[in-house]
């Protein structure tokens, strides 16, 4: 076996079980979220980041396909996302003055308000949250590396 070989297969022995507690770590975390942000604002949790990454943006909008890279979704996923939000009265959508291809989803009061009331109670159940799993002797280490990170 070669050097490189062996350096890969000793990184390929700790990359895998490191995968295995960060995707840990992110289920329990999304769960802890979905359920907080459902039963206090009845969002689910990818429309709570739509709308708080749209709540970020000067003017409120986003482009469709900026909107969807922002926050993981294909192109056909955001559009029923903006959908159920447009039916929510959380957003509305804005047609592209220069293309006519191109749409913008636009925050409306109502979802600004929404997403204020609901950020607080995001951060504090994310806190809490990791919190938690920081107690779990397999999560703590993944934990103390993400909040390092920030």
């Amino acid at each position: 076996m070669t050097a490189k070989n062996t350096t890969t297969t000793a990184r390929d022995a700790v990359d895998e079980p490191a995968w295995r507690r960060v995707i840990t770590l992110h289920g329990r975390i999304e769960q802890e979220l979905a359920k907080a942000l459902q039963r206090r604002f009845g969002l689910g949790l990818t429309e709570y980041r739509a709308l708080s990454r749209l709540a970020e943006v000067d003017g409120c909008s986003l482009r469709m396909q900026v909107l969807a890279d922002a926050i993981g979704l294909n192109q056909s996923s955001v559009s029923r996302l903006v959908a159920r939000l447009e039916e929510a009265g959380l957003t509305v959508r804005d047609p592209c003055e220069n293309d006519r291809r191109g749409v913008y989803s636009m925050l409306t009061p109502e979802g600004r308000e929404r997403q204020a009331l609901a950020e607080p109670v995001y951060r504090e159940t994310l806190s809490s949250a990791l919190d938690k799993a920081a107690s779990d002797p397999d999560l703590a280490e993944a934990v103390a590396a993400l909040r390092a990170a920030g």
